[in-house]
């Protein structure tokens, strides 16, 4: 994948599968924020070992490739390359980006930021796009750096790869992400906890026009 298609791809709502998160099987989770308008997915499960997780993985990459969405695996490049996901997704305490693209190859690699500097960093050292949060307040992990719409705005000046917000993005905030020039929105409890999967992609995909 060249990196105008990266840029074009990493767009968008980017829906985060977390089976601790999800109120029905993940599996069906994903197919769900598929339907509803999902561009991207990632699978994320911080409690089971990598081979516990692969059955899933492989099913929801299943489902991805079948749609044309992609998808990203966190922090995991060789549960990635098992799957066949078209790329991982780094935190700020993984594995650094020169570790992880010989394994990686040219999937995209993802990575976690706070703040312009950072973001610069990661470009610099080869992120195909970077994540800016926590935007907003959330419940899905323990968030000791804040961010908000002003460090969106900060992070698209500094950097040229897509920027994707993340952190307590639901419906009711997710026009003011996109008004502040993010890329993609990265959900996890707004389309995980919900009674429906599907509408819930649906509504907040119709933030970006889709």
């Amino acid at each position: 994948m060249t990196h105008a298609d990266t840029h074009r791809r990493i767009a968008g709502l980017y829906a985060i599968i977390d089976p601790a998160a999800c109120r029905m099987p993940a599996v069906e989770v994903a197919r769900m924020a598929i339907d509803g308008g999902a561009r991207v997915l990632q699978w994320r499960d911080k409690t089971r070992d990598k081979g516990a997780q692969l059955a899933d993985a492989r099913a929801i990459a299943a489902l991805c490739r079948d749609a044309g969405v992609l998808l990203i695996v966190n922090d995991h490049a060789d549960l990635a390359l098992a799957c066949d996901a078209d790329g991982v997704h780094l935190g700020q305490k993984a594995l650094p980006i020169g570790a992880v693209r010989p394994i990686a190859g040219a999937r995209i690699i993802g990575v976690s930021t706070n703040n312009a500097a950072e973001a610069r960093a990661a470009e610099a050292a080869g992120a195909d796009y970077v994540a800016v949060g926590a935007i907003f307040p959330t419940i899905s992990k323990e968030v000791t750096r804040v961010a908000d719409l002003d460090r969106i705005r900060a992070v698209k000046r500094a950097v040229r790869v897509p920027v994707v917000a993340i952190g307590g993005i639901n419906a009711s905030n997710i026009a003011s992400v996109v008004e502040a020039g993010a890329d993609a929105a990265a959900v996890i409890s707004a389309i995980c906890a919900a009674d429906d999967p599907r509408a819930a992609a649906r509504v907040l995909a119709s933030a970006f026009g889709a």
